[in-house]
């Protein structure tokens, strides 16, 4: 049994081969390659991972005759194919439709044409439910005429027009896949370009930072909108295409259970932790609007203005086709082909996290790096404290992106091997250490041994911590609790720090940034120990500073507002109150890295600390009126229950939390 494959470079095409590779069916994969891009092939064979031979390049270009591949390949091909998939052809409705006739209508026809000379045991054809055109109703897989409306765009025409070439020009058996919107993995989130749902994530994200997450919203219902996850598609590619008799069939990849689309942006701007819309209104009155009132109110002053907050946005219009889309896909031969298999689509709400997570990370052009930062840290030694989990983790992930040596460190042997792990699986490498920053000799033990492994550290990031969110009155038969976060913020903090300094000293060069809190500026209540701890060091490192001015060793503070890490996890009250996420702590550090302020604070916690220096008794009176509002935790009282949940906020307590965003409670 053997292959060819088009498209095998492409998002679906190279997962496709690799499932064909891990399924351990016998036989060579054969795939289309131009010879500009013969390059592109070892990177390809690792990402397979297949033994040598077994994937073999055929030279060609999907624009020309029989997909330009020589006679002398054809000849050595005919009657060996098992199985064709064609699978290359341009995915966007945005693209200019010369090259989508070329490529997508064209393209087909050159690759039937080379699947009818080799004599292929089966053409496999990867249309798109944009075949269906703006079919009104439910378009079932039998169906391909009646679909005769909504080709103003070359892509829904290209899609339906080479899905047409196949059933009348095949002279092999075939059969057609027909994907919804294909989006990330299910697993990893992994995706390849901006596409789809993707074009609204900007959107969310710019809603996350202007708005809280628990002011209600309003946004549109729409028709359905059918996205599957890539992983989905291949595995559901691979089962039908070597099940037996089902030659001439069309199958729709798609989601059984759709969701519409003011859904679907729900389920993203929760996983964003984003505003989510608690009205939506119908759209379908736009649609049975006239031409002419239409025409008017996109050319009104609000519809330019939605136009250009489009354009900034990076969202073609062409996306606009899916706010009313009309269409459902039937899928019971799909559905009754892959019974038994284990192969289902999964459902959105449990993978939209997944690919919010790696669009952020990944994706988002505000988090990319820019040259400033790379040209920073590029080759330093950086050295993380507290790195297996949130602010640690996000700005190693950044810094190893950016060519950074980063080394992190923790106590917790398996969440270190899980950090090394997803960075490594992110194609970078990261150095672990176990180490407890609470035990004064295993400072010492860490130093030395990274000492010897590396002999510098350039710039230490001493961001391990811990925080105790409890009362003074609740803490008289607590004084350990000092005494702990003591121990771990500033002594362990100092104590590697001291081990450091000696070599950034010889070598005059060296950055040292101490995570603090914005506690220490608004002086929060409730916690006095952790605030305290942060503060003393932050005393320490404002001496150190000034005694070091003149040796090329700086010294930045940032005063961290509330972040979303598994520090505040346990404090269910944090769970809808507005925070930073790690990712944009990770922004901070690299910005104070590139720069190296003295100090690097929010304009809150710039104003907490010019109030208790000039008005200190106003204050005083707003934080004491904050720490009347939110008690204690039933723990933190010494009270043991099973499950302590978050109760419902007052609008009092939604109206602090939002003036005082960042601040802790």
């Amino acid at each position: 049994m053997s292959y060819f494959v088009t498209g095998a470079t492409g998002f679906i095409g190279k997962r496709l081969v690799k499932r064909l590779l891990e399924q351990n069916r016998q036989g060579k994969i054969y795939f289309l390659i131009r010879e500009s891009s013969a390059s592109k092939a070892e990177p390809l064979q690792e990402f397979w991972g297949a033994e040598k031979g077994r994937c073999i390049p055929v030279y060609g270009d999907l624009t020309e005759s029989g997909l330009g591949i020589s006679e002398e390949d054809i000849a050595r091909l005919n009657g060996e194919i098992t199985h064709f998939f064609h699978l290359a052809a341009i995915y966007d409705l945005s693209a200019p439709a010369a090259s989508q006739i070329l490529t997508n209508t064209e393209g087909t026809r050159n690759a039937l044409s080379a699947a009818n000379a080799m004599k292929a045991g089966c053409f496999h054809h990867t249309s798109s439910i944009a075949a269906a055109g703006l079919y009104p109703g439910e378009f079932s897989e039998d169906m391909f005429d009646e679909a005769t409306v909504g080709f103003d765009n070359p892509y829904y025409q290209t899609k339906h027009d080479s899905e047409g070439i196949v059933r009348r020009e095949a002279r092999v058996p075939f059969r057609i896949y027909r994907p919804g919107v294909v989006v990330g993995d299910s697993v990893t989130g992994e995706m390849d370009k901006i596409d789809g749902p993707y074009y609204f994530f900007r959107l969310i994200r710019a809603m996350r930072k202007k708005v809280p997450s628990w002011v209600p919203g309003v946004g549109l219902d729409g028709g359905y909108i059918n996205l599957v996850p890539v992983d989905f598609v291949v595995n559901a590619m691979d089962h039908l295409a070597h099940k037996s008799s089902l030659d001439g069939q069309t199958f729709h990849l798609v989601d059984p259970n759709p969701k519409r689309i003011g859904e679907v942006l729900n389920l993203f701007a929760q996983a964003a932790r984003a505003p989510t819309a608690k009205l939506t209104v119908g759209t379908g009155l736009f649609d049975k609007l006239p031409a002419q009132v239409k025409n008017a109110l996109i050319k009104s002053p609000a519809g330019m203005m939605t136009k250009r907050i489009m354009e900034q946005l990076g969202i073609p219009e062409a996306v606009l086709s899916f706010i009313n889309y009309p269409t459902t896909f039937a899928t019971r031969k799909t559905a009754k082909a892959l019974r038994g298999s284990g192969i289902q689509c999964p459902q959105l709400e449990d993978y939209a996290s997944t690919l919010w997570n790696y669009w952020e990370l990944r994706m988002d052009p505000e988090f990319h790096l820019d040259k400033k930062t790379v040209r920073v840290v590029k080759n330093k030694v950086i050295l993380i404290t507290g790195g297996s989990s949130g602010i640690g983790l996000a700005t190693a992930r950044k810094l190893a992106a950016a060519g950074a040596t980063v080394i992190i460190c923790g106590r917790d042997v398996e969440k270190l091997e899980e950090a090394k792990a997803l960075i490594e699986g992110d194609g970078h490498e990261l150095h672990i250490y176990p180490a407890n920053l609470a035990d004064l000799e295993d400072c010492d033990r860490f130093v030395a041994l990274l000492l010897e492994d590396f002999g510098r550290v350039d710039i230490l990031v001493n961001n391990a911590g811990r925080s105790i969110r409890r009362g003074v009155e609740n803490s008289f038969d607590r004084f350990h609790d000092l005494e702990r976060t003591i121990q771990l913020n500033y002594l362990g903090a100092l104590r590697v720090t001291y081990g450091l300094l000696p070599a950034m000293i010889k070598n005059r060069a060296g950055h040292v940034i101490n995570i603090s809190s914005i506690g220490v500026l608004t002086n929060a209540p409730r916690f006095s120990a952790y605030v305290a701890s942060k503060a003393a060091l932050d005393a320490w490192t404002r001496c150190a500073a000034s005694e070091f001015a003149d040796r090329g060793i700086k010294f930045t503070t940032i005063n961290m507002p509330l972040v979303r890490t598994p520090m505040i996890a346990p404090t269910k009250i944090y769970n809808n109150v507005p925070t930073l996420s790690p990712e944009d702590a990770a922004d901070l550090i690299a910005n104070a890295m590139v720069s190296k302020p003295v100090r690097i604070a929010t304009n809150l916690g710039i104003l907490g600390q010019i109030t208790h220096a000039f008005a200190p008794r106003i204050a005083q009176k707003i934080m004491n009126r904050s720490y009347r509002l939110f008690n204690d935790s039933e723990a933190a009282k010494g009270k043991k229950a099973p499950e302590i949940k978050a109760t419902e906020k007052t609008v009092e307590e939604k109206a602090m939390q939002t003036l005082l965003k960042g601040v802790h409670f």
